[in-house]
């Protein structure tokens, strides 16, 4: 039996296949490409390795492509049959249990035991990335800053892990607004390894929230070289690289990185891409702009996918999709294949995903479809119940705006003066240096006779884009 670099017996997994693990646990951390090489790697120098098992089930659950799961499953299923429990260690045991959950979508079990590893082992590695990226998929921000915070105690600040731990720990921290102490923990991960792109992406965060678009820019572009190209959130770093754009009103500038770097003829069909374009072209088209050959682009990937109902996160951003491309028809048999299989999925023991599709999924996206539809009433009125329990489907507080901002609009656009107010001085608190906000209360402003109130809201808008247009 071999070790793994924390002390971790390895069953059944010799020199060769341990070095390969190793390995993989990097590129994890780093979100290189390539990452299923060394992981198949594990596998084929020792078939019957327990954490090379629990390693390739996790890589199939968290891009959330509901094929790969599947194949994931399978392998895995085939590892269990016959296998004799009593001959594992309890971490072992314990990381085979978080993955048959997650890999049967009990998203609630499998992070359960993923913490319970944690507690035990807080050196574990790949319970705590896998755990933490759970958190984030299923949007428990709580979790997602103490899961990695509760470990950091047991580590040693020279280990070249640390690192890439505070980097997670920085995401954490910004999900629960701890602005200032994400920016100086992530700062800190990067002194330690400048191409940590989780730990930038973390950052970035930190900067949109605050309204630092000017310096999320600059950031973003002293580390060009270590986060625009070769990397598995390069296409994700771009996005918050065009949300920046967006917020000074430039718009060109805005769909050039959307074609240079979002989607374009070599970008690939996947789950977590696809969202980053959807949800940047629909902000766009919340503010009125045109995009019919783009979105005709990225409906198209969707329905090449044809996904099953399987992380209602990614439902919400096909529908956006299907509406800015005009085919409502496609959008509306989306939600009722996710109606049929609500009614014949019961709601006791059943995938995380179904009450986070009843729950959130379908009204948002029926509230996506109403909006395409001119219905502004009724997508106001299906996003209003919903709008403080969006963390429910997953997601980060910048990407959740999306739909947040879906409802501002929906509201202004049926003349809910009221309700519009209400949601525009929520948002212009939390988010006082925000150019969208102040636009869209002097749109309020100018719907009830208050010139002088929207006058004064454009002036701030106005000047807040051109501060952050002041970069490069």
């Amino acid at each position: 039996m071999t070790a793994d670099r924390h002390g971790h017996a390895m069953t059944e997994t010799g020199t060769e296949a341990l070095g390969h693990y190793e390995r993989a646990l990097d590129d994890l951390l780093f979100f290189r490409p390539g990452i299923e090489e060394p992981a198949r790697a594990v596998l084929t120098a020792a078939p019957r390795s327990p954490m090379g098992h629990a390693l390739a089930a996790y890589l199939g659950v968290l891009g959330t492509e509901e094929q790969q799961a599947a194949a994931a499953r399978d392998t895995f299923t085939a590892f269990r049959t016959g296998l004799d429990p009593a001959r594992l260690t309890p971490r072992e045991r314990m990381h085979l249990a978080a993955a048959e959950a997650w890999l049967d979508g009990d998203l609630g079990t499998a992070g359960r035991i993923l913490g319970e590893i944690t507690v035990a082992h807080p050196r574990d590695v790949l319970a705590l990335f896998a755990g933490h990226q759970h958190d984030f998929l299923t949007g428990d921000a709580p979790r997602l800053r103490d899961r990695v915070g509760g470990a950091l105690d047991a580590w040693d600040g020279d280990d070249p892990h640390y690192g890439p731990l505070l980097g997670m720990y920085t995401f954490g921290l910004e999900e629960n607004g701890h602005y200032a102490h994400a920016e100086q923990t992530g700062l800190a991960a990067l002194e330690r390894h400048p191409q940590d792109v989780w730990a930038i992406h973390g950052v970035a965060h930190t900067y949109e929230m605050r309204g630092r678009f000017t310096d999320g820019t600059r950031f973003l572009d002293a580390r060009t070289d270590a986060w625009s190209k070769g990397t598995l959130l390069t296409v994700h770093n771009w996005w918050h690289y065009a949300l920046y754009a967006l917020e000074s009103g430039d718009t060109a500038r805005v769909l050039e990185i959307y074609d240079a770097a979002l989607r374009h003829d070599e970008t690939r069909d996947v789950a977590m891409e696809l969202i980053d374009a959807a949800a940047l072209l629909w902000r766009l088209h919340l503010a009125g702009h045109e995009l019919s050959t783009r979105w005709a682009a990225v409906a198209d990937a969707w329905e090449r996918r044809d996904d099953g109902p399987y992380y209602a996160f990614n439902d919400a951003h096909a529908v956006m999709a299907y509406v800015g491309a005009g085919r409502p028809d496609r959008a509306e048999r989306l939600v009722r294949d996710r109606e049929q299989w609500l009614a014949r999925t019961p709601a006791g023991p059943a995938p995380a995903n179904r009450t986070m599709t009843a729950d959130i999924g379908l009204p948002v996206c029926r509230a996506l479809l109403a909006y395409g539809r001119g219905d502004f009433a009724g997508a106001t009125d299906l996003l209003l119940p919903v709008r403080h329990r969006l963390n429910d489907f997953g997601g980060s507080h910048a990407q959740r705006d999306a739909v947040q901002r879906t409802l501002v609009e929906a509201a202004l656009r049926a003349g809910r003066h009221d309700l519009a107010r209400t949601l525009l001085s929520e948002r212009s608190r939390l988010r006082p240096i925000c150019p969208y906000n102040w636009s869209a209360k002097a749109r309020l402003a100018e719907q009830t006779g208050a010139p002088e109130a929207a006058a004064a809201a454009r002036a701030r808008a106005t000047a807040q884009a051109a501060g952050a247009a002041q970069a490069g």
